[in-house]
């Protein structure tokens, strides 16, 4: 794995399982990573500068705001930081309806540690500036 950089990239976590967030803030943090942890859609929007962060861990079923919400919301947006869904439950047609909402992955729980740091090194190697929102034609 590359040196990190002297700022290294703000990774947020949204999920409502305080273990989880916990797990993840962890495993982030021992890789160089700063961390954010929400446990809701609404935290995260509340929080100053969305945009800032270098991606989000997003948990799709949370109570409230769920992650189909926030991706939404996100989509709605100028530029927004991109989106890595984990889930616990997987169903059916959600890969393809996160794909369309803008997720740059879509992880299933329990999640595994290769794949999922595959995917954060992916989308910030490949973004080093926030999503676009794409245009309508």
């Amino acid at each position: 794995m590359p040196p990190m950089p002297e700022n290294p990239p703000v990774i947020a976590i949204v999920d409502d399982e305080p273990r989880m967030r916990a797990a993840l803030s962890r495993l982030l943090r021992a890789r160089g990573y700063g961390v954010v942890s929400f446990e809701d859609g609404a935290a995260l929007f509340d929080a100053p500068n969305v945009q800032a962060f270098g991606c989000i861990l997003l948990d799709l079923h949370m109570p409230g705001i769920n992650g189909f919400a926030v991706l939404e919301t996100l989509a709605g947006r100028a530029t927004h930081p991109p989106v890595i869904v984990i889930t616990g439950h997987d169903q059916p047609g959600n890969a393809e309806r996160l794909e369309r909402l803008g997720a740059r992955a879509y992880l299933t729980k329990p999640v595994d540690e290769v794949p999922l740091l595959h995917a954060i090194e992916t989308v910030l190697g490949s973004s080093s500036a926030a999503v676009r929102a794409p245009h309508s034609t």
